[in-house]
């Protein structure tokens, strides 16, 4: 049965740091965004009893007062609620390894669409590594996201990362029905978040 738009999600996270100098990543925030980027959820998480030990402020704009604010929600109400909508989805996105490790939710490999990992993006700029989303934004779309001065946005990289997306599906989705998956692995300590 062919896909419609509703088959599709993508989602990012932003973290903040827990545990001896803030290196363990904690959610602090989520989106999750459909095919043409309409929010379907949008969340602070709350960090319950863990303590935050870096809150990244220069990057995620994130401060004590949103964590402890009245918004702020429980992470087991934000991962039952993430999960809800990305089963059984196409999940878009970018290192989702990292988004589906903080929430603790695996999801179908076969199912995932990486903007991080797809080799086309990273031949195409002649990358050996890992290419930022800002600058895949820059050298394919020519659009701007995470400017300088700017804050992490969940909304902004999920949409970002679904724009991508829905621009190159076409040759992405026909080089898996040839049976040549496109990407590269994603790391293998990250094998978990994948069924």
């Amino acid at each position: 049965m062919p896909r419609t738009e509703r088959d599709y999600v993508a989602l990012s996270c932003v973290c903040v740091g827990v545990g001896p100098g803030g290196t363990t990543s904690m959610l602090a925030r989520v989106a999750v965004v459909s095919w043409f980027g309409s929010i379907q959820f949008e969340a602070i998480v709350s960090p319950g009893t863990h303590v935050v030990t870096d809150y990244r402020t220069s990057t995620t704009g994130i401060t004590e007062q949103h964590l402890l604010s009245a918004e702020a929600l429980p992470f087991n109400s934000v991962q039952q609620r993430v999960s809800e909508l990305i089963k059984g989805k196409l999940l878009i996105g970018h290192s989702l390894w990292n988004d589906l490790s903080v929430l603790g939710i695996p999801h179908p490999a076969v199912d995932t669409r990486d903007t991080a990992l797809y080799m086309p993006f990273r031949n195409g700029l002649k990358a050996q590594q890992i290419v930022g989303l800002p600058t895949l934004m820059w050298n394919l779309m020519a659009r701007e996201i995470q400017q300088a001065g700017s804050h992490l946005h969940p909304v902004e990289n999920a949409r970002a990362a679904m724009d991508l997306y829905r621009s190159y599906n076409e040759p992405w989705e026909a080089a898996i029905q040839k049976g040549n998956w496109p990407c590269i692995l994603p790391p293998s300590t990250f094998s978990r978040c994948y069924t």
